[in-house]
Parts: C-alpha cells; sequence; structure tokens
C-alpha cells in the first residue's frame, strides 16, 4: 500500500511522519508523474488553499486527482484539504476538486490568534484531539449521503462521503493517528 500525499505547500510532511508510524509507503504528489503508479490512498494537507489550488492547477494535477477520486481511491482533506474537496466556497471562490458535496466558509474560525484544540468524537473515534488553526467550517451538506463524523461549536467539522473523509482540523499534529487508519480502512 503506497499514499500519495499531495506535497506543494503546507503540513505533508507532518501527515508523511503520521504514515511512517503506521508502518505505511508513501510518495510526495508534485507533479503528474507522480501519479503514474496509481496511490491506493491520496491525502490533501492543511496549508493556504488558494496557494494549493493555484499550484494544482498550474502543474495540471487537479484533473488526474480529480479523476482518481472519482474512480474511488481514498482521500483525506484536512483544513485547506477539505476546501479543496468542497463543491462550494462561501463567497464564491473557485473550487479545485469539487467532489465533495458540502460548502465551507474558510477562515471561519478568524486568523492565526483564533486557533485552538478541542477533543471530541469524530464518528465511532471517541476522544479524538483536534486542533483547528485558521480553520473552515462546512456550512451546509449538499447530499443527503454525507455522513456527518463531528460537530463542534454547532460547526460541522468533519464528514465522510463514500471514500472521503473532510475534516476541518489537523490530525497530523497530534499523536493519535486514528483518522489516518481511518482512510486507510476505505
Amino acid at each position: 500500500m503506497a499514499v500519495g500525499i499531495l506535497a506543494l505547500q503546507g503540513a505533508f510532511q507532518e501527515h508523511a511522519d503520521s504514515l511512517e508510524k503506521l508502518s505505511v509507503k508513501y510518495k510526495f504528489i508534485r507533479n503528474t508523474s507522480d501519479l503514474e503508479s496509481m496511490p491506493d490512498g491520496i491525502i490533501l494537507p492543511g496549508g493556504e488553499s488558494t496557494v494549493q489550488r493555484k499550484l494544482a492547477k498550474e502543474l495540471g494535477l487537479l484533473a488526474p486527482i480529480k479523476a482518481l477520486i472519482e474512480k474511488g481511491v481514498p482521500v483525506m482533506g484536512t483544513c485547506a484539504g477539505l476546501i479543496l474537496l468542497s463543491q462550494e466556497i462561501a463567497g464564491g471562490e473557485d473550487t479545485a476538486f469539487g467532489t465533495l458535496p458540502v460548502a465551507v466558509c474558510r477562515n471561519a474560525y478568524g486568523r492565526q490568534l483564533g486557533s485552538f484544540s478541542a477533543t471530541g468524537n469524530v464518528g465511532e473515534i471517541s476522544d479524538f484531539p483536534m486542533r483547528f488553526i485558521r480553520a473552515p467550517y462546512i456550512e451546509r451538506t449538499l447530499s443527503d449521503d454525507i455522513e456527518i463524523l463531528n460537530i463542534t461549536d454547532n460547526r460541522i467539522t468533519a464528514v465522510k462521503y463514500k471514500n472521503q473523509i473532510g475534516v476541518s482540523f489537523h490530525p497530523e499534529l497530534t499523536n493519535d493517528l486514528r483518522l489516518h487508519k481511518m482512510l486507510l480502512s476505505l
């Protein structure tokens, strides 16, 4: 098994470190040649979603990654990765992959100083440590097939849809590997 991690900007190394702890092979996705052998899963890391979308477009990565997601390759988007997956972004901002039927609000918790930590259940995972850093939240779901995994402060912060997991927070910044294991189980 090998997981591809979009490595254009953001917390990609932290996800790689989490996969190493699970003894899972990974490769960084930086250009289309990195997709020649189809990954068994994809991680879209936190960071700056606008920069990641722009670079992915310039490098020709949007269409091939979207095609992999639509073929059923499991994907987890964390923070900015959630924004990249979403079908709608508040304010009418351009979307990237648009495969996850949710509408998100970017930087919903304000500036860097508005970052916070919480603990909560994420689906069947109990007491998961969540790190929110200038995090988005999900304003609404756009499909009845969306499974809401977490609500924090009355806002949807984690969902699952078919082969996709989208979370507002950063599991890679904790020592808890259960969300990475959830991705691998898909």
